[in-house]
């Protein structure tokens, strides 16, 4: 990224200013990056443990499997999945707070027995489902603002710092040549004058 300046004080102020607004910014997005990274991670071994956890019962209750086709699916379904927002390192992410179920009515008579335990199951199972995939929906989130908060750092700390470091040398650099120069001058035109007057 080439930076745009001119060859003046007012454009070496700017800079300055710019510059030390860059470097007061950087620690906090580093510490953001580096809480963004921590909470992507923790997010993620949250999914693979719910993921590991949706396994294990599955495998447990395998022997019921052949008793699922007796089971009526119009007898449960999910009437609503209450979220909330919240906040970590500025992104909104979701929480689970509630899977709200509904039984259709049915009577006990004309069903079998395992009814009741199956419905628990099923409850059980569609709650660590649903609770796995807000997580993996959060670990996105977060994971998407932790990508743009390395760039932002990358950006400020490879690229924007040291080019403005670069700008604000190079304007040193002419002023004071611009200043020896004129210095210089005077001594010339002052020597010319005295020998002048000598004459």
């Amino acid at each position: 990224m080439a930076i745009k300046f001119q060859y003046n004080k007012t454009s070496q102020q700017v800079l300055d200013k710019q510059l030390k607004v860059r470097e007061r910014a950087l620690p906090t997005l580093k510490n953001k990056e580096s809480a963004l990274r921590m909470e992507v991670k923790k997010a993620k071994d949250k999914v693979s443990a719910l993921e590991k956890e949706l396994e294990e019962k599955m495998a447990h209750h395998s022997d019921l499997l052949r008793l699922w086709g007796e089971f009526d699916t119009q007898l449960l379904s999910i009437k609503e999945v209450q979220l909330s927002i919240k906040k970590l390192a500025g992104v909104r992410t979701p929480i689970l707070d509630e899977v709200v179920f509904e039984i259709q009515p049915f009577t006990m008579f004309t069903q079998p027995l395992w009814l009741l335990d199956g419905i628990s199951i099923l409850k059980e199972l569609v709650r660590i489902s649903i609770e796995r995939e807000v997580f993996a929906q959060k670990m996105s989130l977060l994971d998407v603002a932790r990508k743009k908060s390395t760039q932002k750092v990358n950006l400020y700390e490879k690229v924007q710092i040291p080019g403005y470091l670069d700008a604000i040398r190079k304007i040193k650099r002419f002023l004071e040549d611009k200043d020896n120069l004129s210095k210089s001058a005077q001594k010339i035109v002052k020597t010319r004058q005295q020998i002048d007057i000598e004459l």
